[in-house]
Order: C-alpha cells, then structure tokens, then sequence
C-alpha cells in the first residue's frame, strides 16, 4: 500500500518510484562492514581480556558471551524503536552512531598504558568502568543496527514475490558471512600481530565507511512509516481477552472470510468493540512466533563456543602451517564461512528450481525446514566437539600437541547450523510477521543468539557449582588440560537435542 511508505523527510511517496533491488543491494553491501566491525570484535574479544585485561579465563568467556548476548538482546529494543516512533533508516544511523562512539572508547583505553592493567593485575574499578562504558554503547549499535537493516532492506522489494524476498535474505546471509571472513582472517591477524589499538581504530574507520555509504542514498529509500508502539497494542488485547475470559467467543466476520483456529480465546478481545480484529491478528501473529524463537535458543548456546571455549582450544593446540605462520585460533571460523559462501550459489539455483516444479507445502526449502536441519545438525556439531576434545587432553598426556585443525569439524558443523537456522529464522519471521511489528519480528532471530549466549554463561556456571561437589569442576582452572570440557560439550549436545523435539512439535502445529 503506497500510503504505508513515506521519504527521508517523512512524506507521503508512491513507493513504485522508490527502494528497488539497487537499495536492496546497498543495505547488503552494508552489512559486509557492519559485521566485519563487529565480529571481529567478538570473535576474538577473550584474547583481549585474557592477555590485555588480565581476566581468568572463565570469567573472560563470560565476558564475551555477556557482551554478544546484551548486543543481540537490545535488537529488541532497537526494532520496537523503528516500529513504533521513527523509521528504519534513521534508527540504523542513531544506534550505528552510538556503536562508532563505543569503538572510540575502547580504541582510546587500548592505546593508553595508563589506561591498561599493569601485567599480573586485573582492571582497577576506573579501568574495568572505561572498558564497559565502551563495550556496552558498542552493544546497544549492533542492537539497534541488526534489528534494522535486514527489514529496512527487505522493505525496498515487492514483498508478493516470496522468492524475490527469500533470495534477498540469502544474499543478505552471504554478506554477513563476507564480513565474517574478513575479520576472521584479516582483522585477527591485525589484532594478533598489530595490536588492539590498530584494530579498533581501523573498525572505527571501517564502520564510518558504512554509514557513509548507507546514507548516500537516502533520497531514494522507500522507509515504512512508524505505526506506534506494538507492545501497547498487543497488551490491550491480552487486557481485553482476560477480561471477557467468561464470555462465549463472539462470532467475528473477518476481512477475508477465514476463521483462524489459533489462540482462537484471543477473539474475546473483539467483544464491546473495545479492539479491533486487525489487532487481535496482529497480537495472534506474533504470540505464534514465539514458540519457534524459544526452540532456537539452545542452537544459539552451542554456536556460543565458538567465540569462548573453542578459541582456547585453538590456543593450546598445535597451529603452525609451515614453518614460520601459525593459524590464529580465532581464524578457523573462515573454514565453515568460505563453505557456506560457496553453497549459497548452489542453494539459489537449487531453491528456484525446485520451486517452479514443486507445490510449495513440500518445499524441501522452506523457512521451517531450514530452521528444523540447522537444530538437529548443531546436536551432532556438540559430538563431533566433544570427541575431538577427548582426542586433544589424550594426545597431550602423551606430550603431544594435535593440530587446530581438528577444531575445523564443530566450525564447520556449527556453520552450517548456523547459515540454516539463523537464515531461516530471518526469512520465517520477516515473511510471517504483522506489516506494523517487521523489524521486531526479525529482531526475534537476533534475540535468540541473545539468550543463546546469556545461556552459556548461565550453564558454565552451573557446570561449575553442580561438579565442584564431586570435587572437580569441568570448567573452572584456568588450563583447559584440567578441566572436563568434552563433558560440557556433552551436555550441550543433550539439551539441543531435547530444544529440537520441542521445535518439532511446534513446527508441525504452526
């Protein structure tokens, strides 16, 4: 509807003459440097606790999950901004000037000793302040920045062509992988061989290159007009359906004729006329998300030790390739990333294809599907993590060091995991959710790595206090030859594969 789209400047437009495949494009290109800043942050932030900062090692892959967990948690926030007070396009600048101000912060504390502990200490209050301030005012830009720019993107496309849509969110995928590649590689042999002050300064110019280049084209973006605050619409439904709760259901006419049988007790919201039917679909759209984001958390807990138990993996493993390079532990993530860069050809062909000759309720292809393979595939990621550690703590009894490489596997695995799930989850929710709750709908996908990696601190600890009454804790030296981790693994193993048959039931009921 052209009425739904308003310019830069907040005027009506007839959005035909407006966004197109070229704006589509832009926000790609975007996301190439948005995610490079920002993984290349993540990824290898427990080195820069560790060895800058003097933190335990523990406490240093709390650190890192708390970190990533708070930046995709604020995606909440910064999609119900955009939905409800102003556009998407402006949301993406405010929240990307906070993270520039954050990466300002932290590259001025990394370049200052006296900012620094001294070597053996850890950060005196001052200090550890500084480090948060800039930590957490870059979290709250990814926040708002991923909550944004994959639906500001999709909003330039002619949404009636599913296709059109889905493509659009592969290739969106597969520049957040480029990102991911880059920093993975370049930028961690920055932060290795350079230094952290070198590396933050040049994310700062990286990331002021985007939003450059984000609001080049700001006269030709069609922006979705700000529809007011969802969150009150959908608790004045609830408010309204718990008060008629004893009424019998009424008999509602709906718009197109179709009477829905989900949360059917929602329709009691209608009775008085004290809602509108538009807002109890808009409430019961959304509310039959939720089960599905709640089934893709524990996928999100796995994919979470990457950044913390896997890097210290690497560390204590044998990574030399030849005589004078050794692999950055933080670089093995390029293994599943190159892989997936490579499928994502395939699958579009593959995709368009098989869609033209198949009806779509079998579509091997389909956002559920995808969602439903990356969970069961990220159980056999966790055993595949597990035996490898097995391998490493036998081999180093025997004083031998096996090479990182054998970390390539759970990368791998988890990858793919992650390319299927948090891809469908962006293409399920953008495609199924009300016109008015879009970039908090997709924010939904953001949210469950949130809690994913809340999680994996949540269960370290855990792990922690239940095994420190046998009398030895699986995670808490800080040599990993002490610990148990491929117990930890296990457990991880179990508890997403219990996440799956929940998300079986669900999928299959939506």
């Amino acid at each position: 509807m052209d009425e739904e789209y308003v310019n830069w400047r907040g005027r009506k437009i007839q959005s035909t003459k407006y966004g197109g495949i070229k704006c589509a494009v832009i926000a790609c290109v975007v996301e190439v440097l948005e995610n490079l800043v920002f993984i290349s942050n993540a990824s290898n932030f427990v080195t820069y606790f560790i060895n800058s900062m003097h933190y335990p090692t523990a406490k240093a892959a709390n650190m890192v999950t708390n970190f990533m967990g708070s930046a995709f948690l604020l995606t909440i926030f910064g999609g119900f901004i955009s939905d409800s007070f102003i556009s998407r396009f402006w949301t993406f600048m405010l929240f990307g000037i906070v993270e520039l101000l954050g990466l300002i912060i932290l590259a001025v504390q990394a370049s200052d000793k006296s900012l620094l502990p001294a070597i053996g200490h850890q950060p005196s209050r001052g200090q550890e302040a500084l480090l948060y301030l800039g930590l957490y005012a870059m979290a709250t830009g990814v926040g708002g920045a991923k909550a944004t720019l994959e639906a500001h993107g999709a909003d330039q496309l002619d949404k009636s062509n599913k296709q059109l849509i889905s493509s659009f969110f592969n290739w969106f995928f597969f520049c957040l992988s480029t990102g991911g590649i880059i920093s993975a590689t370049f930028m961690v042999w920055v932060e290795e061989n350079k230094g952290w002050q070198t590396s933050f300064r040049l994310n700062i110019g990286l990331f002021s290159v985007a939003l450059c280049i984000f609001a080049s084209v700001v006269t030709l973006y069609r922006n979705k007009r700000p529809a007011g605050s969802p969150l009150t619409r959908i608790a004045k439904v609830l408010w309204h359906t718990a008060r008629n709760w004893k009424s019998s259901l009424p008999f509602v006419q709906t718009p197109n004729g179709i009477s829905h049988k989900k949360l059917k007790f929602l329709d009691k919201a209608t009775i008085n006329d004290a809602v509108s039917w538009e807002q109890v679909e808009e409430t019961r759209t959304f509310l039959c998300l939720l089960p599905i984001f709640a089934s893709t958390i524990m996928m999100n807990c796995c994919v979470a030790q990457l950044t913390t138990f896997s890097v210290q993996q690497g560390r204590v493993m044998n990574r030399k390739l030849g005589h004078n390079f050794e692999v950055p532990p933080a670089s093995l993530s390029v293994i599943p990333l190159v892989v997936i860069l490579s499928s994502i050809f395939l699958y579009e062909h593959l995709a368009a294809r098989f869609m033209k000759n198949t009806p779509s309720k079998n579509n091997i292809f389909t956002p559920i599907k995808r969602i439903g393979l990356g969970l069961l595939l990220t159980s056999v990621a966790m055993v595949v993590a597990a035996l490898v550690e097995i391998k490493r703590r036998n081999a180093l009894e025997n004083h031998v060091k096996v090479s990182v490489f054998w970390l390539g596997g759970q990368y791998l695995l988890l990858g793919f995991a992650d390319m299927l799930t948090l891809g469908g989850m962006l293409d399920f929710f953008y495609s199924e959710a009300p016109d008015s709750m879009r970039s908090m709908s997709t924010a939904l996908a953001w949210c469950a790595t949130a809690m994913g990696f809340y999680l994996s601190s949540v269960l370290v600890s855990i792990a922690n206090a239940v095994s420190r009454l046998g009398g030895h804790q699986w995670l808490g030296g800080k040599d990993l030859s002490t610990n148990r981790l491929e117990l930890f693994y296990a457990l991880l193993c179990v508890l997403n594969f219990v996440f799956f048959l929940n998300y079986v039931y669900w999928a299959k009921r939506y």
